[in-house]
């Protein structure tokens, strides 16, 4: 975007609308040793779509190839095989950066600035003209809350203060693709919601987020799609709530029901003048639903996720 767009310009909500933002195409890393030798088969056959305006969650356990994948996406790696694009085009073109923010796990800022210094230091960088680098400045140390700390160097920082810092230092080029790597690492449980409704307020100004988190509650919590990946496999891919809906179970909600009532259902509620709140499919937890894919696949390797399609 450019360099002059105010903070907090508004942008149109686009969730729904079909524009993809991220694509790979059968994307796969090998990583080799001194001699050429395959070491270690980081990502295999990546087929991944990522619609512009919503909140996509990359899970997995350690080695499963999600920080391989970010690497690939942000144009830090190169693929053994397939292809990535970001905006239409492929993810080695540098020219998508300007248009993209990143959150690594761990930031990687100058301990002797102050917070001000550091947002200034990365407004220089995307040529921010002065006065908007300013008023962008003071708008996303109070969006993080420390404003309060703007004149501390962030080697006094705690961990959670400086997720904060880095966020901040992540959205200073006001990116339309933000790129989350553990957002909530380091924060306590206010710091965790406030990051939570923060994710949830930029998908809500058309912004698209893909974050990777081992907390399973909060990917739950603000995703509206998933991609589980286990050895560098996809193994599950779809919206949050149908993955976690039990499908096999029935769950009926009644006020005003007798005990003989209980025992029935829909006619028998009626006939009991029971009143029926709602009859639907119960959920399972992400937590659950992930232990279960990675279970199953050290027990079937090579089972492959393919998404369900919108009314098949």
């Amino acid at each position: 975007m450019s360099g002059t767009a105010a903070l907090d310009q508004p942008v149109a909500a686009a969730r729904g609308t079909g524009e993809t933002v991220i694509e790979t195409r059968a994307l796969s890393k090998v990583y080799r040793d001194f001699w050429g030798r395959q070491k270690v088969r980081a990502l295999k056959a990546l087929d991944l779509e990522v619609k512009k305006g919503e909140i996509f969650g990359l899970l997995g356990p350690n080695g499963s190839g999600k920080t391989t994948t970010i690497k690939l996406l942000l144009g830090l790696l190169f693929p053994t095989e397939g292809q990535a694009l970001i905006f239409g085009k492929d993810a080695s073109d540098v020219a998508k950066n300007e248009r993209i923010g990143y959150l690594p796990e761990e930031s990687y800022l100058y301990k002797f600035l102050n917070a001000e210094e550091t947002l200034d230091f990365y407004g220089r960088l995307f040529d921010i003209p002065t006065e908007v680098r300013k008023e962008r400045i003071e708008k996303l140390l109070k969006l993080v809350k420390i404003d309060r700390a703007r004149k501390r160097q962030l080697r006094e920082y705690s961990k959670g203060m400086t997720r904060r810092i880095g966020l901040a230092q992540a959205l200073i080029n006001e990116p339309e693709l933000i790129l989350l790597d553990e957002p909530t690492s380091g924060l306590d449980p206010i710091g965790t919601r406030e990051m939570k409704d923060l994710i949830l307020q930029l998908r809500d100004e058309g912004k698209t987020v893909v974050m990777c988190s081992h907390l399973l509650a909060d990917v739950q919590d603000v995703c509206d799609r998933i991609a589980i990946l286990h050895q560098g496999e996809l193994k599950e891919l779809g919206r949050v709530d149908t993955l976690l809906k039990v499908e096999d179970v029935t769950q009926i909600r009644a006020r005003g029901m007798s005990p003989a009532c209980q025992q029935e259902v829909r006619d028998v509620i009626a006939k009991h003048q029971g009143q029926l709140l709602g009859m639907e499919n119960p959920t399972t937890t992400l937590e659950e639903l992930f232990l279960s894919i990675v279970r199953d696949s050290e027990a079937r390797p090579g089972r492959r996720a393919v998404e369900d399609q919108p009314g098949s």
